[in-house]
């Protein structure tokens, strides 16, 4: 008897388990993205018999409940919660936690990615530079796991040999070597990008490489809005939020960018992207193809150009007192065959700057 009735009340808790969750599924409003995860989520699909009968009702329905599943970020953080502490799982979603910071696994070093990459920037430099006077150089940013990965036991790049390849294959550009310029401290907890304001010497270092003058006189303000990096959603575990900061004076406040896709100008920070889901996308609006900064109070007519990721939309502005125009680059959303349009490549300072975590996954260079 007492078997019986402990049998119905598990059935009893497990129905209502699921009824909960059923109502709560039906009655509540469906979320059009995940701000942790930054994406779209999956809307009810449309029912129809043509939908029904080629199947993609009910995959995309499946979807559906994954994506509005009740308390479906709850739910992600215990998993992970039960995976790092309790299962002893050194990651989750290839993400890891050391020294408080979080980081994504990026292994094994992609020799052919490089050679992609190299070909790319190859190609615009004989398209467009080779013959000129300009000078040409190179310089490679660090990701997290050159700090983290190896000294916490989590497999990593061998960045020694990443940077030879690179020399190597890029005999036209003069290397510059920012790696002991930085420290972990120099990145976002939750992010993958470095602090803008923590990499005042690695500007300098490139300034001085390139032989221009480089001012040290800016202020350093604070955003009200938390910032919670990219990683933080991925990894789905409680980490607090950080402040952010972006770097000042009174030329970067005279100075507009000019935005060639939608041919506009745009502030140096775009202070809209404070309510979006990246608040990085503050420096120069993100992912943008190709800008242009002019600081009309400089005499020189010095240009720089950096072919970049997104990791130069935060350091460009420390150039902005050295150059007289500043073009950024991203050629993973602008075809090199149109840059002839929009410039004249003759004696300007070339600086490709390039992360390792694009490097080593350079299938996005066009």
């Amino acid at each position: 008897m007492l078997k019986k009735t402990m049998n119905i009340v598990t059935v009893s808790i497990l129905a209502g388990f699921i009824l909960f969750f059923m109502l709560f599924f039906v009655i509540s409003d469906d979320n059009e993205a995940s701000t942790s995860e930054r994406r779209k989520l999956a809307q009810l699909p449309k029912l129809n018999v043509e939908n029904v009968l080629n199947n993609e009702f009910m995959s995309g329905f499946e979807e559906y409940a994954l994506d509005q599943f009740p308390l479906r970020d709850k739910f992600r953080t215990l998993k992970a919660m039960v995976l790092y502490n309790v299962m002893n799982m050194s990651d989750n979603n290839d993400i890891y936690i050391a020294d408080g910071y979080a980081s994504k696994l990026d292994y094994p070093l992609n020799t052919q990615s490089l050679d992609y990459a190299s070909r790319r920037m190859g190609y615009v430099y004989d398209k467009y530079i080779s013959g000129t006077k300009a000078n040409v150089y190179m310089s490679i940013i660090p990701d997290k796991n050159y700090f983290l990965a190896e000294k916490n036991g989590y497999p990593s790049l061998d960045y020694d040999k990443l940077v030879k390849v690179m020399q190597e294959e890029n005999e036209y550009a003069t290397y510059i070597d920012i790696f002991p310029t930085l420290n972990i401290q120099d990145y976002y907890k939750t992010d993958t990008h470095w602090r803008q304001e923590r990499i005042e010497m690695t500007a300098m270092k490139l300034a001085e490489k390139m032989d221009v003058p480089f001012k040290m006189n800016n202020s350093i303000i604070e955003v009200n809005e938390p910032f919670y990096g990219v990683y933080y959603g991925q990894a789905a575990l409680p980490m607090e939020a950080e402040k952010m900061y972006y770097i000042k004076n009174a030329t970067i406040n005279d100075c507009i960018a000019f935005d060639y896709e939608t041919n506009t100008e745009m502030p140096i920070y775009d202070m809209e992207k404070l309510k979006s889901p990246d608040l990085y996308e503050m420096y120069l609006s993100g992912s943008k193809s190709f800008i242009t900064i002019e600081n009309p109070s400089l005499l020189s007519d010095k240009e720089l150009v950096i072919f970049r990721d997104s990791f130069g939309s935060s350091i460009a502005p420390y150039f902005i007192e050295s150059y007289r125009k500043i073009t950024l680059i991203d050629t993973r959303y602008i075809h090199p065959d149109v840059l002839g349009h929009y410039i004249n490549f003759s004696n300007q300072d070339i600086l490709f700057l390039y992360s390792t975590l694009v490097l080593n996954n350079s299938i996005t260079f066009k």
